[in-house]
């Protein structure tokens, strides 16, 4: 059975830092894509960045470029995501989530294939 689980939220000041790990059991990342993602109340679910195992090419979406940072792990089953800057706008549930292996994907929520539980960020002005 597949799990991914994401720690690290958490409350804090705006201008501050988290730093999100997502843990998978029962797959690795290896040759597959990893993304985060998250949703605010009333919002849709929206990307935030993703990873690609096997080259370490990323994507952002803009409104997070130039303050998070998605990168892997120490091993291959764990991947971070290093937020600063933060800003009240960024307040949100945060989701991992790992595309199919060997099947490469980008922004789309649809494509991931297993989906980690959340954790909430808060970020109080």
């Amino acid at each position: 059975q597949v799990q991914l689980v994401e720690s690290g939220g958490g409350l804090v000041q705006a201008g501050g830092s988290l730093r999100l790990s997502c843990a998978a059991s029962g797959r690795t990342f290896s040759s597959s894509t990893v993304g985060w993602f998250r949703q605010s109340p009333g919002k849709e679910r929206e990307f935030v960045a993703s990873i690609v195992w096997s080259d370490d090419s990323t994507i952002y979406a803009d409104s997070v470029k130039g303050r998070f940072t998605i990168g892997r792990g120490n091993a291959d089953n764990t991947v971070f995501l290093q937020m600063d800057i933060l800003r009240p706008e960024d307040t949100a549930v945060y989701y991992c989530a790992a595309g199919a292996t060997g099947v490469r994907v980008g922004i789309r929520s649809r494509d991931y294939v297993d989906w980690g539980q959340g954790t909430q960020v808060t970020v109080s002005s």
